[in-house]
C-alpha cells in the first residue's frame, strides 16, 4: 500500500512539474498573453523580457526540479521548488495584508496551496538518496 502511495505521488509530482514546464514555454512564447493572465503588463522589450526571464524561470525551475524528484526518487530535488513556491505564497499573504482581497486573487493561493501540500508530501516521503 505505501509502495503505491508512493507512486502516486511520484506521478502527482510529474504531472505538476510537467504544468510548471507548459507555463515556462507558454511564458517564453507570448509573454504577452501570460503576463496579461497574471495581472502583469509587459512594457516593451524589458517586459516582455521581464516575463520570459523572470516567469518562465520561477515555473521552469520548479517544474524540472519536480520532475526530475519524482524520476529519481529523491526528496532533496523538492527543496528548491518547495521554497520558491512557500516565498511566493509568502508574498500573496503580505499583499492581502497590505492591500486587501480581491476576488482574483483567491485561484492562485488555492493552486499555491495545494502545490505546498504535494511538494512538502514529497519532501517528507521520498527518499533521500
Amino acid at each position: 500500500m505505501k509502495r503505491m502511495l508512493q507512486g502516486a505521488l511520484r506521478v502527482g509530482l510529474g504531472v505538476t512539474g510537467a504544468l510548471g514546464c507548459l507555463i515556462a514555454l507558454r511564458a517564453w512564447s507570448d509573454p504577452a498573453l501570460v503576463g496579461g493572465q497574471l495581472g502583469l503588463s509587459p512594457v516593451g522589450g524589458l517586459g516582455e523580457a521581464t516575463i520570459r526571464a523572470d516567469i518562465a524561470g520561477f515555473f521552469a525551475a520548479g517544474g524540472l526540479l519536480s520532475i526530475m524528484a519524482a524520476l529519481r526518487d529523491d526528496a532533496r530535488l523538492l527543496t528548491p521548488p518547495l521554497l520558491l513556491v512557500a516565498i511566493a505564497l509568502s508574498g500573496r499573504a503580505l499583499t492581502l495584508v497590505l492591500t486587501g482581497l480581491e476576488p482574483a486573487m483567491v485561484p492562485p493561493m488555492i493552486i499555491e496551496a495545494g502545490l505546498l501540500a504535494i511538494l512538502l508530501l514529497g519532501r517528507l516521503t521520498l527518499s533521500r538518496s
